[in-house]
């Protein structure tokens, strides 16, 4: 009887994980981690200079790349603290309060990412599909508040699951399996029925994130379409090299550990 209430009496902390079975050489790891840490914040915020300093780049597709940036920047933030504490410090407890913040501020970013890189594939659909109209659709009062749509929308789907797990009563062994907190993964250290969480998280994966890579490949479509039937291959090879940019910054998305892609199902429900 006593063990089963030891168990159920746990304390108000989770334990992140680092890599199992290398202990030995944290050290180590938590150098690569800089060292990556630092070429991806020198690397956006020289984008984000180069974008703001040179007047030619204020058009709305290199906003959105901007806006792209912030994002990325905001998800190593979120995630550098935990990772760091790991590896230098041996510190793995993280409180329910701030595991539920990290998670919030990391879906919440996730969400975002996927939403710039629809804003950057509709900015290419109207450049390529409809040029003559690109200025009078797009303008700069027009790009701020798909930008800030994106942004209020990213919150506000993401914004109750972090109530949603406060009410469960946490008894298993709380230890994730990750070096920062994901709400999937938080959730099934839970004692309690979990249903309404998986179903949510469901929900706005596919509403969310499920419709933007589709409206993604449909704008895709249509771009290829409209650049084929250009007569000339240089005008074709041109319209098509200005979607270059963007295709490079989905494919660095999706296959990063806490991009939008494929891992965001896994990381929600």
């Amino acid at each position: 009887m006593s063990a089963v209430n030891d168990t159920k009496s746990n304390s108000a902390v989770f334990l992140l994980t680092g890599i199992p079975g290398q202990e030995d050489i944290h050290l180590w790891i938590s150098v690569s981690f800089c060292f990556m840490y630092v070429i991806s914040i020198v690397g956006n915020s020289v984008i984000l200079f180069i974008i703001k300093t040179d007047a030619s780049l204020h058009e709305p597709m290199y906003i959105f790349l901007s806006m792209l940036a912030v994002t990325d920047l905001g998800i190593l933030i979120s995630t550098m603290p935990t990772i760091l504490g790991i590896y230098l410090f041996n510190s793995r407890e993280i409180s329910f309060e701030a595991c539920f913040a990290q998670l919030f501020f990391i879906h919440s970013l996730q969400l975002n990412e996927s939403s710039m890189l629809l804003l950057m594939a509709f900015d290419r659909f109207v450049a390529i599909c409809n040029p003559l109209r690109y200025t009078s659709i797009l303008t700069v009062q027009t790009t701020d508040n798909m930008g800030l749509i994106s942004v209020l929308r990213s919150l506000t789907v993401i914004f109750p699951l972090p109530f949603l797990l406060k009410r469960f009563r946490y008894c298993q062994a709380n230890v994730l399996s990750h070096s920062y907190c994901l709400h999937a993964e938080v959730m099934k250290m839970a004692c309690s029925d979990i249903s309404v969480n998986s179903i949510y998280g469901l929900f706005i994966t596919f509403l969310t994130v499920g419709l933007d890579l589709l409206l993604i490949f449909l704008s895709y479509v249509m771009i290829l379409n409209t650049a084929l039937s250009i007569a000339s291959n240089a005008e074709c090879l041109r319209a098509l090299n200005t979607c270059v940019s963007h295709l490079c910054a989905i494919l660095q998305t999706v296959t990063t550990v806490t991009g939008p892609g494929s891992t965001f199902l896994m990381n929600l429900c």
